[in-house]
């Protein structure tokens, strides 16, 4: 697998605010069911195995999976301070959930789940997303670190445009990043 052409210039900002842990964290925009956008900050856990899809984690009881399930689309807005960078990353989300039939897919949500801090894994355990907060237990048992939880899902972002626009500079640079299936990934630089 080639991997695109925007992902250089998206390692090298990776790397160069690799000192603010926030620059880990990124918006990710999905649409309603009725059709409005939903919007919320997620953190980045790399790139699948061989390919450029951005790895996420989610619950599969959340909103935001009801919304992927009703419509895949979806957009990553990624701003790196150190470098006045932004990144918008749009395509089709998928949801590796524990029922998938993609024995691949499955051992990547498992490495996913093995990969967080128990931390992050114990958030799994509390009640349902957006329920009361005096019916979830904040201190549960950690679960175990080896299998996930059924509902926890494996989030991935499978970009087919993206917009790396570099605020430095005068003038600024924007280039634009489209993916056909004819001839695979193009790159146009365009006014900013």
């Amino acid at each position: 697998m080639t991997l695109a052409l925007w992902r250089s210039p998206l390692a090298r900002a990776l790397h160069r605010n690799r000192s603010l842990v926030y620059a880990r964290y990124f918006q990710l925009a999905t649409v309603r069911v009725d059709g409005r956008p939903a919007n919320r900050t997620v953190v980045f856990r790399g790139f699948l195995d061989n390919t450029n899809q951005l790895k996420i984690i989610t619950d599969a009881r959340s909103e935001k999976a009801d919304q992927i399930d009703q419509n895949a689309w979806g957009e990553a807005c990624w701003y790196f301070p150190n470098t006045r960078e932004q990144f918008r990353l749009s395509g089709r989300l998928t949801l590796v959930r524990e029922s998938d039939a993609d024995a691949q897919l499955l051992d990547a949500r498992t490495r996913s789940w093995q990969e967080l801090s128990d931390a992050a894994r114990v958030q799994f355990t509390w009640s349902h997303p957006g329920t009361s907060r005096e019916a979830t237990e904040f201190n549960p048992p950690p679960p175990d670190p080896i299998t996930p939880l059924p509902h926890f899902c494996l989030l991935l972002l499978d970009s087919t445009h993206v917009d790396h626009l570099e605020l430095r500079g005068d003038p600024q640079n924007r280039s634009i990043y489209s993916f056909s299936d004819a001839i695979g990934w193009s790159m146009q630089s365009v006014n900013p």
